[in-house]
């Protein structure tokens, strides 16, 4: 009893020094974690306050951003048309378009004529000479042949190289690298803009040569609409060049038309073309290019797995007189009426095809 009543006159209470003792380093402990997040509470009332003045006002940098895009001329090096243009916006509209809508439908219409052929192939097969007569008429002249040929083969150079191009991003740096794809570039690209040049002049004489041969008439839409006897092997009468044959050349010299004109702004952009114009050639181009790839697929299956006979007229110059019945017989009907006849049974002189 002495010793309780000497530590309360004292004033020291042990029990309640150990309580205070705790709620003081727990209250300083508490504040030592608290204080610091006092600043996030002052910055969020700052960006609260911040985003109304966003609100109610708008943004500098926004603003200068949506004008520059849309071609707010300031202060560039640029000498030409488009002096002090900062952006130009079309760029971007340029690129979703080429890497969007050409490359896919591109590739699926490829794919599609590709699949129309294999099945076409697979349910009617290819359209055999009922008979070989064992004569000629001539067909083409070498001249012809040799102008087809040369198109022919710097079409099919300018198509793999102006492919590799437009795919190479997604198709061949998978199967060559980098690297490899890189190399190919650099000698794939001057190939095609040099070639572009020899195969313009080409397919310009050509077109021009051919042109009147290729005036539609009456016979033509009978032979289109009857899809030229392929589906029920009645062969529609034809001249020197059928329904079919004139569709193709009508796409060819339209095709050409766009892709050539298109070439002619890629091929020579110091002529101070503007890039807009620059970008609406490029897609052009390739809208143009694919088209004619795509048919030429379908004209070459035509021209050899496709009819028996056709080929040896484009190489030789001949054709079997049964294959002139077949295809073209009215077109045979005017050679034999101005061929001389030979007595004994023997084959007439065969006179060349009417010039194309």
């Amino acid at each position: 009893m002495a010793e309780r009543a000497n530590t309360t006159l004292n004033g020291r209470d042990p029990r309640r020094s150990r309580r205070i003792l705790f709620w003081s380093l727990a209250l300083l402990l508490l504040g030592t974690m608290t204080l610091p997040m006092t600043g996030y509470l002052v910055t969020g009332v700052n960006s609260v306050e911040a985003a109304a003045q966003q609100d109610s006002s708008s943004n500098p940098r926004s603003e200068f951003w949506r004008a520059i895009r849309g071609s707010e001329s300031g202060v560039t090096q640029v000498k030409g048309q488009e002096t002090d243009v900062l952006i130009q916006n079309g760029g971007q509209n340029w690129r979703e378009i080429r890497q969007g809508p050409l490359t896919t439908y591109g590739a699926i219409a490829l794919g599609v004529v590709i699949l129309l052929i294999v099945i076409f192939q697979a349910v009617v097969g290819k359209a055999k000479l009922e008979t070989r007569t064992g004569r000629t008429v001539t067909r083409w002249s070498m001249v012809d042949r040799i102008l087809h040929w040369y198109v022919a083969i710097l079409f099919i150079i300018l198509a793999i190289t102006g492919m590799a191009t437009l795919y190479g991003r997604e198709v061949l740096i998978p199967l060559m690298g980098k690297e490899g794809f890189a190399a190919f570039a650099a000698f794939a690209k001057p190939v095609h803009n040099y070639l572009s040049l020899f195969f313009t002049a080409g397919v310009t004489i050509m077109l021009v040569k051919w042109i009147t041969q290729n005036i539609p008439n009456s016979s033509d839409i009978k032979w289109i609409l009857s899809g030229g006897g392929y589906f029920d092997g009645v062969h529609r009468p034809a001249g020197f060049v059928n329904g079919g044959e004139k569709m193709w050349f009508w796409i060819l010299f339209w095709g050409s038309v766009a892709m050539v004109g298109s070439g002619i702004f890629l091929l020579f952009p110091n002529l101070d073309w503007t890039r807009e114009t620059m970008q609406l050639a490029n897609i052009i181009h390739g809208i143009s290019s694919l088209a004619l790839i795509a048919g030429s697929i379908g004209h070459i299956y035509l021209g050899t797995i496709g009819n028996e006979g056709t080929l040896e007229g484009m190489i030789t110059g001949e054709v079997d007189e049964a294959w002139a019945k077949q295809h073209h017989g009215l077109w045979l009907d005017e050679v034999k009426g101005a061929a001389p006849e030979v007595s004994g049974g023997a084959a007439r002189p065969s006179p060349a095809a009417p010039e194309k």
